[in-house]
């Protein structure tokens, strides 16, 4: 075996990431302890205890969260009293709009999670390859000069528009050696604030009612999410999930290196077009949900990995249910605060995630 091939395996394995957790046959001088049980595998004991129970925790607090957005709103809904005002406010509004946050927040969770691995970029997130500024600007034309002609239209728009984008990026991002980092980054940025610019452009020309209308869905505004847009957007994001799932061990090698995910039997370009085209398809179909939501993707997967480690496989999950339940939390402030006023749940969102980015910034805890 060449020497820097075992270098970088051990390096890989030390860390816990290649396959999430540690070599499971420790040197000799470890196994002394009680039991017999060594250093590290008492170590790898308490980790997957810790993550355990940090998960189920996160599962309870979810679980709260979602009756709280249920009930809270305008108007509190009594679980005792469900009279037919009620029902139909429940079916209509508040379970679409808490399904929606759930898959919103969920989809930008993981895919900040995923795009902070392959960039090895504490600070990228969903919103910085530019596939929301074309979702919004294909949205903002449909909001704004009338071109909704059925209840879908919308969020078809936005899709097709971050897809575009999404391409786009890729088609620009490819070097002589494939899908490059830096390229890709740079992609994403130059051609988001092109389509930025044009949004801004579109905004200038528009009339008033379809301008306001276009303010508020890029602030996240979950006020016109209904059934329909529901099942579409969850197999898009499961779609989504699923392919970064499996590509895991990929996402956990690309945050070692490219050298040393060479050296452990990746190819670089390929995984990092495979955990793309994840992200890119969770991000889209959360913009389509909901419109622009920030943030979420930035501080999520920090807290989460700063509980439960680096590896990919508990990252990706928990990630999901720390998105949505943030999410969740979001838009049951922004509509009750100030009812019978309501605040776009995207900017509630930065105003509670901003904060905490700022104190884990203070403390070190990123870069």
């Amino acid at each position: 075996m060449p020497e820097e091939y075992r270098h970088a395996r051990s390096g890989a394995e030390g860390a816990g990431l290649l396959h999430g957790r540690r070599p499971v046959s420790p040197r000799p001088e470890d196994t002394h302890g009680s039991g017999g049980v060594g250093p590290l595998r008492e170590d790898a004991v308490k980790r997957a205890r810790g993550t355990a129970l940090v998960a189920t925790a996160l599962c309870v607090a979810s679980l709260c969260v979602i009756i709280i957005s249920i009930a809270s709103g305008p108007r509190l809904l009594n679980p005792f009293t469900m009279d037919r005002e009620t029902c139909r406010t429940l079916l209509a509004i508040r379970l679409p709009r808490t399904a929606a946050a759930l898959l919103m927040g969920g989809a930008l969770g993981a895919s900040g999670a995923i795009l902070q691995g392959i960039f090895r970029n504490p600070l990228a997130d969903p919103y910085i390859l530019g596939i929301s500024s074309g979702a919004s600007l294909a949205a903002s034309f449909g909001l704004m000069f009338g071109l909704s002609l059925f209840a879908l239209s919308v969020p078809l728009l936005a899709f097709l528009g971050a897809i575009a984008t999404g391409v786009a990026v890729v088609i620009l991002g490819r070097g002589w050696k494939g899908l490059q980092p830096d390229r890709l980054l740079l992609a994403g940025v130059g051609v988001g604030f092109f389509l930025s610019a044009l949004l801004m452009l579109v905004m200038t020309i528009s009339v008033d009612d379809g301008l306001r209308r276009a303010i508020l869905w890029m602030s996240g505004d979950l006020s016109l999410v209904d059934w329909g847009l529901l099942p579409v957007g969850f197999l898009f994001i499961l779609a989504g999930l699923g392919l970064a799932v499996a590509r895991r061990k990929g996402l956990n090698a690309l945050t070692l290196g490219d050298d040393i995910a060479y050296s452990l039997g990746f190819n670089p370009a390929r995984e990092r077009l495979a955990l793309f085209i994840a992200a890119s398809l969770m991000t889209a179909a959360s913009v389509a949900l909901g419109g622009v939501v920030g943030f979420i993707g930035l501080v999520v997967p920090h807290v989460v990995r700063r509980h439960v480690g680096s590896d990919a496989a508990v990252v990706l999950p928990l990630s999901v249910v720390a998105g949505g339940t943030l999410l969740c939390v979001a838009d049951a402030v922004g509509r009750t605060v100030a009812a019978p006023l309501e605040l776009p749940a995207g900017v509630i969102a930065a105003l509670i995630g901003s904060p905490y980015f700022i104190f884990l910034l203070g403390r070190r805890r990123i870069c």
